[in-house]
């Protein structure tokens, strides 16, 4: 029995076999086995009657946007197969960040402190070469998910909604005139329509079986089967694996990591370590990035590999610790995104529409980043019945700043069969890092919350060529010659989208008194041009 097998079994629930299921799923994604689904198709026959504006599949992060939608006073429902309940582990993010939930109206300022669990500073970026930079107040707030949930459950439901759960999504039929969404509902399956039904449930509902919409959004994730569909079995471009535990009997430490390095690349991967105070102990990560080749190691083998490096990297002996939970999971990207569905009514969000960037995990950062862009368009699209695929995708548009990540990670993973440096990752983020910390906060900051922006990246471009040249010169054939010219059309459009964004704010008093649907169109520009140049940093 090895490490992995001793400590995921002695943990409550299966863990193990958890890992195992989620390794089951990383070897068909990789070997390219994974059934392809067919779950949503087209109609000519004229739906009838619509019950609801909305109907939203996937409730964990789903709760977000459609407590928002509710709040508006659209008729949304919520369906999620199984209980709406957060995570045990806490969420990172930045204060800034969650202040989106008061603007919303979706927390009071006393509910965001009650969801907030845990706090820390500073934070450390590290690498083996030596390099170390210290920042404050970037992802060192750790929310409870279950009162976040809870809360947003709540309101949700007082303002109208209504969540389905135990309640799988199966299918939907898309009409000239709205969706049927084809849900599987166990007889033991509950609609919870009151905020006292939440505590008590009554209203047992036995023969549902669709519910009719005039736009169905998909929030069930990465591997949403409605993505799938859309993507017809697409390889994804890149992959990070994750694999981590929350644990007590570390030494006492109040400062947190957000990117640390302290081997040389083995396996063909460069190990990557993330570190927080959690309420019950301290939370730790090893994550790395790659391809989806066959030959890749499984998430059970990379969790050996984290307790083999855990001592080393917290300076503790591996049995003084105790732990609580592991942590682990895969979190695909794809070149081509965000995902484009070919047909009306139906609109992907989060980590559904591939829109967030390939080296982030996506999840409540990206939601939470965009929850006030997405509410207040689909508000609009609603309005103006501007729910053709072609409107919708204005939702979910091309950004250059995520686009031009994509190099990031390439230059942060090594092909199955390349040979490089060993510490030639290391080296170039050390590099980089000390470069941005010269720059100062207005380049490093941005950047540690995955908003790229044009005068920052070109800054540290300039600084790390005319300063350290040996650096980036290997990263060319590391990379390759075919993505440097694709990342240089990023690079260029990441320039023009910033200058058409600063444009843009000039011309918002013309806007404001245009027709309502030509005004969606033209708002949803203004929104691809802000996020996409990191003007909503």
């Amino acid at each position: 029995m090895n490490l992995t097998e001793q400590i995921l079994s002695r943990l409550p629930g299966d863990t193990l076999g958890g890992l195992r299921k989620a390794d089951n799923f990383w070897k068909a994604l990789r070997e390219g086995t994974l059934p392809l689904p067919t779950v949503f198709k087209e109609s000519s026959e004229v739906l009838g009657t619509i019950d609801w504006d909305i109907v939203i599949c996937g409730g964990t992060l789903g709760i977000f946007i459609g407590a928002a939608l509710a709040k508006l006073g659209f008729k949304v429902a919520l369906i999620e197969r199984g209980i709406l309940r957060g995570r045990d582990q806490e969420w990172n993010i930045s204060r800034k960040e969650l202040e989106v939930f008061l603007e919303l109206g979706l927390l009071s300022e006393s509910e965001l402190e009650t969801a907030i669990a845990t706090q820390y500073n500073p934070a450390r970026v590290s690498f083996l070469n030596g390099a170390e930079v210290w920042v404050r107040d970037i992802l060192n707030i750790g929310v409870d998910p279950v009162f976040l949930l809870d809360t947003l459950k709540s309101k949700f439901l007082a303002a109208g909604g209504k969540l389905f759960e135990n309640t799988s999504f199966e299918s939907a039929v898309v009409h000239p005139d709205g969706v049927q969404v084809n849900v599987g509902l166990p007889n033991n399956s509950e609609i919870l329509e009151t905020d006292e039904q939440l505590n008590n449930p009554k209203s047992k509902i036995s023969n549902l079986k669709s519910l009719k919409a005039r736009l169905l959004i998909d929030a069930m994730g990465h591997f949403s089967p409605i993505s799938q569909q859309a993507r017809q079995g697409e390889k994804p471009s890149g992959v990070c694996l994750v694999v981590g535990s929350c644990a007590k009997g570390f030494p006492q430490n109040e400062a947190g990591d957000l990117l640390v390095s302290f081997t040389p690349i083995q396996n063909q991967c460069q190990y990557f370590w993330e570190a927080f105070p959690a309420r019950d102990g301290r939370t730790t990560y090893l994550f790395t990035y790659m391809d989806a080749d066959p030959n890749r190691p499984s998430l059970e083998f990379l969790f050996e590999e984290y307790l083999r490096l855990l001592p080393e990297y917290q300076g503790v002996d591996i049995n003084q610790l105790e732990f609580q939970r592991a942590l682990f999971g895969l979190f695909p990207s794809y070149r081509q995104s965000p995902v484009r569905i070919p047909v009306n009514r139906i609109l992907p969000v989060g980590d559904s529409s591939g829109n967030q960037s390939p080296v982030s995990f996506g999840g409540f950062g990206a939601m939470v980043r965009h929850l006030k862009r997405l509410t207040q368009g689909i508000q609009e699209a609603l309005e103006n019945d501007a729910l053709s695929q072609n409107a919708l995708a204005l939702l979910q548009p091309y950004q250059p700043n995520i686009a031009v990540t994509w190099l990031f990670q390439r230059a942060m993973s090594v092909g199955v069969e390349q040979k490089i440096d060993p510490n030639q990752i290391n080296q170039l983020l050390g590099g980089v890092f000390e470069g941005m910390e010269k720059l100062g906060d207005n380049v490093l900051r941005p950047f540690l919350q995955d908003v790229v922006q044009f005068g920052g990246l070109s800054q540290t471009l300039l600084k790390t060529a005319v300063t350290k040249p040996g650096l980036v010169l290997p990263v060319i054939p590391q990379v390759g010659i075919p993505t440097l010219v694709d990342w240089m059309m990023h690079y260029i459009n990441l320039g023009g989208y910033s200058a058409l964004y600063r444009a843009a704010e000039l011309s918002k008093p013309i806007v404001k008194s245009l027709p309502p649907l030509q005004k969606y169109y033209c708002d949803r520009l203004f929104d691809a041009w802000r996020y996409g140049s990191g003007g909503d940093y």
